[in-house]
Parts: structure tokens; sequence; C-alpha cells
């Protein structure tokens, strides 16, 4: 999930999870979330796919419940659709997990939808196709890398055309609806190994000085998405010590307000 990244694979999250959850040695006092991925401009960005199967390994999700319909809502302004494309991206990961072959397909409309209206919808197009194809087939890990290289090429694109702070904007998206649902897995059975999969602030302040560096969009969400991450802060970088039940119920909260805000149209 900055100039937007390439992502690697977070293959030692899995192998990690099933020690956790088997119990076959004693849990890590802290996940080091910097293992599983690439550094780039010395931030991680974990991949959602990993992260999500990551919680698979400590304890069986039904993934259904967290597929979502809702499309949001028709925007005009670039950072707003930006931000929104982020999420679709995730909530396609999410249905890849739910193996809903509907959503996937919808999903893959929408992320060129969306796409087309930044203005890189032609780096999209063959996705999309692809997504399409590989859902009717449930061929589930086709989807991944189809939108894997979705991302990829969206941020490609947009840095091409020297619209790096949308395509940090779409990063964001993405982290936020991914975030959002993390919390609400973990919050449903919690567990020390899943909580510390949030452990990422790092993260956190590069998408913190990202926003202070663009005052040019002026847009209430921006300020309110700024805000909640100020919020997000101490509930995850807590140095040494766990993250907390509590705290991941929080995190939850604060996401999913700041994910509904992205979907809905401001007055």
């Amino acid at each position: 999930m900055i100039p937007f990244v390439k992502i690697c694979k977070l293959a030692a999250a899995i192998t990690l999870a099933l020690t956790v959850s088997t119990g076959a040695a004693e849990a890590p006092k802290r996940i080091d979330v910097k293992q599983f991925s690439k550094k780039v401009d010395d931030v991680v960005v974990p991949l959602p796919n990993e992260v999500f199967g990551a919680l698979n390994k400590l304890g069986g999700v039904n993934w259904k419940e967290y597929v979502r319909s809702s499309k949001g809502s028709n925007f005009t302004e670039r950072p707003r659709i930006a931000l929104l494309l982020g999420t679709v991206i995730a909530d396609g990961f999410i249905a890849v997990q739910a193996e809903d072959a509907p959503t996937v397909k919808d999903v893959g409309q929408r992320v060129l939808g969306l796409a087309k209206g930044i203005g890189v919808g032609n780096s999209i197009t063959p996705h999309a196709k692809a997504i399409t194809e590989a859902a009717d087939k449930r061929n589930w890990n086709n989807v991944r890398q189809e939108l894997d290289r979705t991302q990829n090429s969206v941020q490609q694109a947009m840095n091409e055309v020297h619209d790096e702070k949308l395509s940090q904007l779409v990063s964001l998206g993405g982290w936020l609806r991914g975030t959002e649902v993390l919390t609400a897995v973990v919050n449903k059975r919690f567990s020390e190994g899943g909580a510390e999969l949030l452990h990422q602030p790092d993260l956190l302040g590069y998408f913190e000085d990202r926003l202070r560096a663009m005052p040019e969009f002026n847009l209430k969400l921006l300020q309110d998405i700024q805000a909640a991450l100020g919020e997000v802060r101490p509930l995850i970088d807590v140095g040494e010590n766990r993250i907390t039940a509590d705290s991941v119920k929080r995190i939850n909260e604060i996401t999913a307000r700041i994910d509904d805000a992205i979907l809905t149209k401001s007055p």
C-alpha cells in the first residue's frame, strides 16, 4: 500500500501467523512489519492481500461479512476520486478473500470508471478486463495479481504526468479501508498477533507528512483525515508495548468514520 509503491509480498507474515496461532513457539514481543515488505522512500507499505492472509492464519475469518456493495457518490474533485479509488481497490482484495465473483467483477469496472475520472483509464482497461475474466473462472490468484498490477499501473501513470500527490491519496484511501477491515476482524476475535499487524508508525507519519504538503487541494475531507491520523497515532505508536484490544476498537471507529466520509458526498 509512495509514489505509488511497488510492494513486495509478505509471505513471512503467513509463516509467523501460523506460529502464533498454533502455539508452536512463544509469540514475539513485537511483530516487525518491516520484515514483511520493501522499504520505499524509507516507508514500509504492507500488501493488503498478505495482511488479510495472515489474519486467516490467526483464525478463520468470514470475509463475506466485510464485502460491501456501497459504491460511493459521484465526485468531480480529483483528490476525492483518488481516495475513493484506493478504497475500491482494497475492497477488491476483500472480495477476493471472500471468493465473491460478482463483487470482484463490479470492482474491476468501478476501478476503471474512477481511473478515467483522474485521467489514467487507458492504463487500467486491460487490467479491468483481466480481473473480470479471472473472476468468471474463479481464478483468485490471477485476480490478486491483476489487482496488484492495477495499483502499480495507476501509480505509474499518475507519476508520469506528475500527479504524485493523487497517487499518494490512492495509497492513503487503500490503507484506510484496509485498516478499517483489519481492525474489524481483530476486534471481533482479538489476538495480539493480529493487533501487531497495525504497528505501522512510519507509514502513518508518511501519510501525515504528505497531507500537510497538499494545501492546494483545500478539501475539508483531507483536513478531517489528517485529524483522524493524529487520533490514530498514539494508539499504534506504542514503542515496546503491545497494541491493546481497546486501541484496536478505537482505531476501527476512527477509520470507519473516515471511510464513510470518503464514500459520502459532502453537502
